[in-house]
């Protein structure tokens, strides 16, 4: 990943600021008790940001979290000629972008690089514009996860797509049609991709094995209200009747599911009770079973859901990661940093992204006792992590081995906040004010 100095971010997200330090360092055993505010889904504004390029027309959307992903995501859209402006909304941060004037040639290669979700881009460029040229996009390394579904669905709907040195030109000379696609596999990124694409091509489009996460209904329904027309919303039949002018819309976007679940299973592992205020635990589909199993009690309430431990203490579970409403592979590593303190044994297969076991190692520095064979993690639950110095190769494996450092005897000290910093707004602030002691440090 770049470092952020290389690119000045400032001008498309004036709020953001990187933190001070190079490292967190996490006091153990302290129980988290208080109450943690949400924020605004990281998997659901960026496809939504991206929305805004299919109309000359303003789209606000409110509760935007200032994560760093959002930052390099505005910063590529006020480089492609749209309009950013920034205010308090309803429930916080908003975004207005007014794609009026666009220019799809204008890709940075640093940003793109830096975060996956800029392969969106090619879908509403093209159907907005005709026409993109885009580096290979960057992210985490968690995987191969390629674009062949993405590029094959655009070129069943009429798009010429070329692949050449690492960059990505499509075309599509008489502009994109309806088509039947139906994907190998239920792919969140490509189902993303084609529905912006469908929502502007002439005729009817029918996405077939779309992934059903709810970040795409969410996607879905910001895009029927600027005037799409989209039927199966939520199911994996999305049938798109295309070629509407869209209007702009007043968008609030959901809250973030995996960090309700990342942070359940911290106030589990401290044994304490955080009230996740604007959460909704039905967006963990199986995952909430999954958890309750384990010993990680949710209750709704009206401000949110409340999460602590069991009385009975945490204890192992087996778990497959799957598509949703599948256990989500996004709280596969929080849930295995819990799961190294509870009773007994868990089996933890991965079948999304081959690579996401790379924090294993990071945790049985803390005293974690993992195997890994193949696809799957075999968890034997020690009485307590101890506090080390550990490195976060993701998003994700961050927020893990955060959650790791609050459960763990001694001081943890993490490094690569940038992962941090990508996915979660201010998790180490909204932390410390539920009782957790974290600092941003120094330390070579």
């Amino acid at each position: 990943m770049n470092h952020l100095s290389d690119v000045s971010l400032l001008g498309a997200s004036p709020w953001w600021r990187p933190n001070p330090g190079t490292c967190l360092v996490i006091q153990g055993g302290r129980p988290l008790v208080g109450t943690y505010g949400v924020s605004g889904a990281k998997n659901a504004v960026l496809p939504l940001m991206v929305s805004a390029l299919l109309t000359p027309r303003p789209v606000v959307l409110d509760n935007v979290p200032a994560i760093l992903d959002v930052a390099v995501l505005s910063n590529l859209l006020q480089r492609l000629g749209a309009d950013l402006t920034w205010s308090t909304g309803r429930t916080g941060r908003a975004l207005t972008v007014c794609a009026e004037r666009i220019h799809p040639r204008q890709i940075d290669r640093d940003l793109v690089a830096r975060m996956r979700a800029s392969v969106l881009l090619l879908g509403a460029l093209l159907a907005r514009c005709g026409e993109a040229s885009l580096p290979l996009p960057g992210g985490d390394a968690i995987g191969l996860r390629g674009i062949d579904f993405h590029i094959a669905g655009l070129r069943a709907m009429g798009a010429e797509v070329e692949v050449n040195g690492g960059l990505i030109h499509a075309t599509a000379p008489y502009g994109l049609c309806g088509a039947e696609i139906v994907l190998p596999q239920p792919s969140v990124g490509a189902t993303e991709n084609l529905l912006l694409a469908a929502v502007l091509a002439k005729g009817q489009t029918i996405i077939r094995n779309a992934a059903r996460e709810p970040e795409i209904t969410d996607l879905a329904q910001c895009l029927t209200m600027m005037g799409a027309a989209i039927t199966g919303i939520g199911s994996d039949v999305l049938i798109i009747q295309g070629g509407r002018e869209l209007a702009g819309a007043d968008y609030t976007v959901m809250p973030d599911r995996i960090e309700l679940g990342t942070i359940a299973c911290a106030a589990a592992v401290t044994d304490g009770e955080v009230l996740l205020r604007h959460a909704h635990a039905e967006l963990l589909g199986t995952a909430r079973p999954a958890f309750a199993a384990a010993g990680v009690v949710l209750e709704d309430v009206r401000d949110g859901v409340i999460a602590r431990r069991s009385p009975a203490g945490l204890t192992g579970i087996d778990i497959q990661t799957r598509p949703y409403p599948g256990f989500a592979t996004d709280l596969q590593s929080p849930a295995m940093a819990m799961l190294a303190t509870a009773a007994g044994a868990s089996a933890i297969t991965e079948t999304i992204f081959e690579q996401r076991f790379r924090h294993v190692d990071e945790l049985r520095k803390m005293g974690a006792d993992i195997t890994v064979l193949g696809t799957t993690a075999h968890v034997r639950g020690v009485d307590r992590l101890a506090g080390a110095r550990v490195m976060a190769t993701d998003v994700r494996a961050a927020a893990a081995l955060v959650l790791a450092g609050l459960g763990a005897k001694g001081d943890t000290v993490l490094d690569g906040l940038d992962h941090l910093d990508r996915g979660y707004d201010g998790m180490a602030e909204k932390l410390v004010a539920c009782g957790a002691v974290i600092t941003r440090d120094k330390i070579g």
